[in-house]
């Protein structure tokens, strides 16, 4: 008998090194669709509702907001939620390994036609043009229907993301009350007014954007869209109490539009909002141009709470994929500096296009969409594939980008290859959480390896249409053995040998070639693959998901104080955040036989429930290259550590030079202390006189104004 189990285990393992087969049973709680904080495990499948498929005609709108023929790209054309739950239910989705959608904003939107050259015979199909953010868009389904869509999709184990914009409402006129429906905004259909008399303060009222700043775009119009004035208690009350509607109906996910003209401290106090409510993965939309890298961006997707599309990574990946504007070094240069600049570089949203890009093929050859998909779904952070991209569907700019869709073949080799990979983030956790390591490169070529402990997977890339190249002097982490491609050559790889040292067998990587190789392994020591949410408060339910946490109940540890476990198995492990000074935490895990995990860092704990003041200070003046920044006695603030100071703080929009103001997030309730500094590089100049002090609103928004003291 235990010879018959050795030659068992014998052959099992024979089969994982030829084969590239897993040997470990899948783990269960980390790849969870219940898991609403974790994405790692997950592929996002992007849809704009109304241009998928019509699955009620019933609900379609009628007169000029609607084209049947699906000419009319600024019309509706029919798209519903009716239309997913079908493509849910016919495994069009699960198919394809899609285990989360993000759909478009389901708010009511506006049911004008716009008339003028700027948006001229646009409709609202988009959802971004919201009405009412506590109702459904009828021309998408009724809330019973939205009820329906998740629980369709639940049942398939695949999650829901919503959009959401609570930067503004629709296209406005600051003279002409009659223009469209003018940016007014409802709370359950109850009025609560327009853009034009606008006596309570519910929009910005500065004009539209020219982008020259960051103040610029967050505090005036954006494309003449009526600018919601977030520090308004009523604005600020009804956002809030809005998400919770969707919340409550058991959405997983929010992506939110334009967080980059948003103030961040209403943003970073709207997510405390949100996870003190129903913890959701969260991640914002802050575009970034082809080679752009913005501080303030790293800021936010460090510091707000929530996470961020990755444009960095898309626009790399299409100059170098699609483009060729730059070349594998590019590639990877990109991987290793945003892993350095990102806290938590497994958070960021990978995509290759969206809505609001070029779609990422643009005709002749579709290997380039291939293995741009190929290279998403293998490396870090959570891939999102825009809809039709598997059906390479093209289109430049807005709204040739969002066609109909135009097919649902499962035989196009795109959708194969989304279909191999995708479930490899929920089998090895090397792609899900694992570092990144360049292995081979050339300008054309991109070897690089995905590893968490034992688990790793080498992946291939010759982005060379024409030309093969001889891999020599390739090592990699995976164990001695033979593997196949996990594509099964559906992008022409190959086999690879690896012999005792790492050292890879030479071969031909073929142009145009993709090949991914695994190894998955059962997991003997701790190692945390991804902490949700990365902000909380004391008393509330962090999730941990890793590897060989064992079965029973050991320690979590915030720095060296221990957290109350909740609940407790081998990749995942849920506790309380224990009663500590606010800031930031690195977190590890003791395993109950002793053993102690790797740190996930930067955990910020904050003081407590969180509410959005406006700190501005008067005749602060400044010589050429000084900023105004606010520090204060509690984390949010800083704690007096000029480092950690907000800002630089605005003087240009709501308020001008010599005043100086900024939106912040602080605990609620709060008596706090606070001053200004003024910065020249490394020159530090502080305030005089004695600290201000300023109770902060239990609740709602606040505002405190002083004068800069000499």
């Amino acid at each position: 008998m235990k010879k018959t189990f050795k030659l068992i285990l014998v052959l099992m393992l024979s089969l994982t090194l030829v084969f590239g087969l897993t040997a470990p049973i899948q783990a269960a709680s980390d790849t969870a669709v219940s898991n609403v904080v974790n994405y790692s495990t997950d592929v996002i499948y992007q849809i704009v509702t109304d241009r998928f498929v019509d699955g009620n005609t019933s609900n379609n709108p009628t007169g000029d907001l609607y084209d049947p023929t699906h000419t009319s790209l600024k019309k509706y054309f029919g798209g519903d939620w009716q239309g997913i739950i079908n493509k849910i239910n016919d495994g069009y989705l699960t198919g394809m390994g899609v285990t989360a959608i993000w759909i478009s904003q389901p708010v009511e939107n506006i049911y004008a036609v716009l008339p003028d050259s700027t948006f001229g015979g646009s409709t609202s199909y988009h959802g971004y043009w919201a009405r009412d953010f506590k109702r459904t868009n009828p021309y998408f389904g009724s809330f019973t229907d939205f009820q329906n869509l998740i629980n369709t999709a639940h049942a398939h184990n695949i999650k829901v993301i919503i959009d959401f914009a609570p930067n503004h409402t629709s296209p406005a006129s600051e003279t002409d009350p009659t223009y469209a429906e003018n940016g007014r905004l409802y709370d359950n259909g109850t009025l609560l007014g327009g853009y034009t008399n606008d006596t309570n303060g519910y929009f910005h009222h500065y004009g539209g954007t020219d982008f020259s700043s960051y103040e610029d775009g967050i505090y005036r119009n954006l494309f003449d869209l009526a600018d919601l004035n977030q520090q308004n208690s009523t604005i600020d009350s009804y956002l809030k109490s809005a998400i919770k509607v969707w919340l409550d109906m058991g959405i997983d996910g929010i992506r939110l539009d334009a967080v980059k003209h948003m103030p961040f401290g209403w943003q970073k106090n709207f997510m405390d909002s949100i996870l003190s409510y129903r913890p959701v993965f969260t991640f914002g939309e802050w575009f970034l141009g082809t080679n752009e890298i913005d501080a303030n961006n790293t800021y936010f997707a460090n510091e707000s709470g929530m996470s961020l599309l990755d444009f960095r990574f898309s626009q790399k990946v299409r100059q170098v994929f699609r483009d060729n504007t730059d070349t594998m070094y590019g590639l990877d240069s990109m991987i290793q500096s945003t892993a350095s600049d990102y806290n938590f570089i497994n958070d960021m949203v990978t995509f290759i296009d969206n809505h609001d890009m070029d779609r990422f093929y643009n005709g002749g050859s579709t290997r380039p969409v291939e293995q741009a998909l190929a290279f998403t779904l293998t490396s870090r952070g959570v891939p999102a594939i825009y809809y039709g991209t598997e059906q390479y569907m093209t289109g430049n700019g807005d709204p040739y980008n969002r066609a109909m869709m135009t097919s649902f073949n499962t035989a196009t080799t795109a959708y194969n290859v989304i279909k191999k990979l995708a479930p490899l983030r929920k089998s090895n956790p090397a792609i899900a959480y694992g570092t990144t390591q360049q292995r081979w490169i050339n300008n054309d070529v991109y070897i690089y390896e995905r590893k968490f402990e034992n688990n790793v997977a080498l992946v291939a890339i010759n982005r060379n249409l024409t030309t093969s190249y001889n891999i020599t002097g390739l090592y990699t982490a995976l164990p001695a053995g033979t593997y196949t491609d996990v594509l099964g050559g559906l992008l022409n790889g190959n086999s690879i040998s690896v012999a005792s040292n790492g050292s890879v067998t030479s071969f031909t990587l073929g142009a145009g070639e993709v090949a991914v190789w695994q190894y998955v392994s059962s997991s003997n020591s701790p190692l945390i693959g991804h902490v949700g949410p990365t902000m909380t408060k004391a008393g509330q339910t962090i999730t941990i998901d890793g590897r060989g946490f064992g079965t029973t109940a050991g320690q979590v540890l915030f720095g060296s104080t221990a957290g109350t476990i909740v609940s407790w198995d081998d990749t995942e492990v849920k506790v309380k955040v224990p009663s500590v000074t606010p800031g930031k935490y690195n977190v590890s895990l003791k395993t109950s036989s002793g053993a102690t995990s790797n740190t996930y860092n930067n955990i910020n704990i904050l003081t407590g429930n969180q509410v959005c003041v406006r700190f501005v200070v008067n005749n602060a003046n400044t010589v050429y290259g000084e900023n105004v920044y606010l520090t204060g006695n509690v984390a949010e603030l800083g704690n007096w550590d000029t480092s950690k100071a907000i800002g630089p703080m605005f003087n240009q929009v709501v308020y001008q030079y010599p005043t100086w103001y900024y939106d912040v997030s602080v605990p609620a309730g709060t008596t706090i202390q606070f001053k200004f500094i003024k910065k020249n590089g490394s020159t530090i100049t502080w305030e005089g006189g004695s600290n201000h002090t300023y109770t902060v609103p239990s609740s709602g928004t606040g505002t405190v104004i002083v004068n800069w003291q000499q």
